[in-house]
């Protein structure tokens, strides 16, 4: 299974900066020791600014390539600009349009990076620059490759950014599970928005998550899922107020590949966010979501082909051709 990494495009921050940056190495050094059989690692390119225009702001993404954001748009991402930030914000958007190509020839893909479900078409907030959903998302559907898209967006933040960039395009659906009073505090309108209280534990999230993945399928039966992981739904998360444990986390994954491996419905992860007081336990979570994917990787190899086949055939039924 191909993973896709942009930990060694550092940026600077000031000591005792919030984001975990750290996670990143650590989980890709991890992912390279206990699944060195599985996984095949790769560095993604940059986004180019044209792949960014698919979803962002011409202007926005000038000025902040050229460093010319206002202070306050600067505060609202919360990461000191610097042009070694920019080209990592590149490298993770090209880790999961290189994850969904992946993804879409093998039947499953990770981006070691990515979520940024904060950034809208003309701003980005919550760490997040630019959206790498919405940017793989809307060059997969330009290639050709994929008519329908599902973004599942399980980090325990509503993906605001996303929701509104897709909110007129129905080529897109987003689901987004999140924490009901959590940031964003001014949430957006996704296609499926499924509220969860503060303290909601496995049992509250696994069957919110079930009843939200049978509404997707009776809206749509997409061609590529972009999932994301996030970390942060569990209990000892500081930015999280949810109470998930590492065995509630590992079975949502079991359950949102489950719902779409098995139709010949291929999956791209991102890992989103991840705040645990002890970085080690984010860590743990996001390699155990890796670990799950190889697992799924290799029991439905031999299978694919055929189930992909079938899947684009009965797409092209449905749409009157292969187009």
């Amino acid at each position: 299974m191909r993973a896709f990494h942009s930990d060694q495009f550092g940026f600077p921050l000031p000591e005792g900066h919030r984001f975990p940056v750290r996670k990143y190495r650590l989980l890709r050094e991890r992912a390279a020791t206990d699944l060195a059989t599985c996984l095949e690692l790769q560095t993604p390119a940059a986004a180019t600014d044209d792949e960014l225009a698919l979803a962002h702001d011409d202007d926005y993404i000038r000025r902040v390539r050229s460093g010319e954001l206002e202070p306050k748009e600067v505060r609202r991402i919360g990461l000191p600009w610097s042009p070694e930030l920019v080209e990592r914000s590149r490298r993770s958007v090209g880790g999961t349009i290189g994850a969904c190509r992946a993804a879409l020839a093998e039947g499953i893909a990770v981006n070691l990076a990515g979520g940024t479900h904060h950034a809208f078409r003309d701003r980005g907030e919550g760490f997040c620059i630019f959206n790498d959903a919405a940017v793989a998302a809307r060059l997969v559907l330009a290639e050709d490759r994929a008519r329908r898209i599902a973004i599942v967006d399980c980090d325990v933040h509503q993906g605001n950014g996303t929701a509104s960039i897709f909110a007129a395009d129905p080529a897109v659906f987003t689901l987004s599970i999140h924490g009901a009073k959590n940031f964003p505090f001014h949430k957006e309108r996704s296609g499926l928005d499924v509220e969860l209280a503060d303290g909601a534990g496995d049992v509250e999230y696994l069957d919110a998550l079930d009843s939200a993945l049978a509404h997707v399928a009776t809206q749509l039966r997409p061609d590529l899922v972009i999932y994301l992981a996030g970390a942060d739904p569990y209990r000892d998360d500081t930015l999280g107020r949810l109470a998930l444990t590492p065995a509630g986390l590992a079975e949502r994954d079991r359950r949102v590949f489950g719902a779409y491996l098995p139709a010949g419905v291929p999956v791209a992860v991102v890992m989103a966010g991840g705040y645990a007081r002890q970085i080690e336990d984010t860590v743990a979570i996001h390699a155990e979501t890796v670990r799950i994917a190889c697992e799924c990787s290799h029991e439905w190899a031999d299978e694919w082909p055929q189930r992909r086949t079938e899947t684009l055939g009965g797409a092209a039924t449905r749409s009157g051709g292969a187009g």
